[in-house]
């Protein structure tokens, strides 16, 4: 395993190829998303990277080559296409996800080697609800599903843990490593709600999936109840040696599209125990992945807070 003693400072890891995939006028996963988060992280201390291309031979383990051929060659010339109804597709959107997964990959590698002790990946699309052969939800490839096939693959690694705290299920990132032994997948999530996936009942082949279903309205209480008495004791069990954070920050009151109802509080609260769990098992290994979120003001505000504490924990 490829590991170092201490580390200091927080990876940002984004590139400018995530403004170029288009969505259609007034669709909720816009370039201004990105905008509002890279604004609320200017002059706040982070080690600056750009997000390098995710090679084919860094997805296929997840999303077979045929499916990586027949999304490139679906790239439109110009204007765009619709994979689904809430998923379209333009000349820069390939290149956008894969800085997204290659992003994914650089903060294993940094946090791996020592050159950061967490890393934050601010890209677009997001990706966790893209399955191996079929993009969707607004995603294309599932880049904390590859990252943490990239750490055990690369790194030595035997046990690696994601946990999602975005108000949807990541359908893609579950149906990825469902049937992994070495990789924990733990969602806490708002059911009903777009994918129609995540019923406690769905625990993987090998008792590695986690769901908590919270109802709409919930609120804080039932969202860190589900976190203190679910999610986190079950990742401990597990011991991992890299945390992997689905970060969408939908589940914010403000948000057009889920209803849990939740403050910038409580996404300050669930970094603060994520980074917990990092330094009891991973040597404070943690790499944070953006996913959702699209009410802009609220985005910026709990990305910044996310992002705040990772960097705190990085100087403790």
């Amino acid at each position: 395993m490829t590991s170092r003693r201490r580390a200091a400072g927080t990876a940002l890891i984004t590139h400018d190829d995530c403004f170029a995939h288009k969505m259609p006028e007034g669709h909720p996963e816009c370039a201004a998303r990105l905008d509002a988060v890279l604004n609320a992280l200017e002059g706040k201390e982070l080690i600056r990277c750009d997000a390098p291309l995710a090679k084919d031979s860094d997805l296929a383990p997840l999303h077979p080559q045929a499916h990586l051929d027949r999304l490139e060659a679906m790239v439109p010339e110009r204007g765009g296409i619709s994979i689904d109804g809430d998923t379209w597709m333009s000349p820069g959107t390939m290149r956008a996800a894969r800085r997204g997964a290659g992003g994914a990959i650089l903060g294993v590698q940094m946090v791996m080697a020592g050159q950061a002790q967490n890393a934050f990946v601010a890209t677009r699309p997001p990706g966790h609800h893209a399955e191996a052969s079929q993009a969707m939800g607004f995603c294309f490839l599932c880049g904390a599903a590859v990252a943490a096939r990239y750490a055990l693959d690369h790194h030595g690694l035997t046990r690696v843990a994601i946990i999602d705290f975005d108000v949807h299920h990541g359908n893609g990132t579950q149906a990825l490593t469902e049937d992994d032994p070495r990789i924990m997948y733990l969602s806490a999530h708002q059911m009903p709600l777009f994918p129609g996936t995540g019923d406690p009942s769905e625990t993987g082949a090998d008792g590695t999936v986690v769901n908590v279903a919270l109802r709409d309205g919930c609120g804080s209480a039932a969202f860190r109840a589900a976190m203190s008495d679910v999610i986190l004791p079950a990742a401990a069990a597990f011991r991992p040696e890299l945390l992997i954070v689905s970060a969408g920050f939908d589940a914010h009151r403000a948000d057009p599209l889920a209803g849990l109802m939740l403050d910038t509080a409580d996404f300050t609260w669930i970094s603060e125990a994520l980074c917990d769990l990092a330094g009891e098992h991973c040597e404070g290994r943690l790499v944070s992945v953006l996913e959702g979120g699209y009410d802009l003001n609220a985005l910026a505000t709990c990305a910044a807070a996310h992002v705040d504490v990772l960097i705190a924990r990085s100087r403790a």
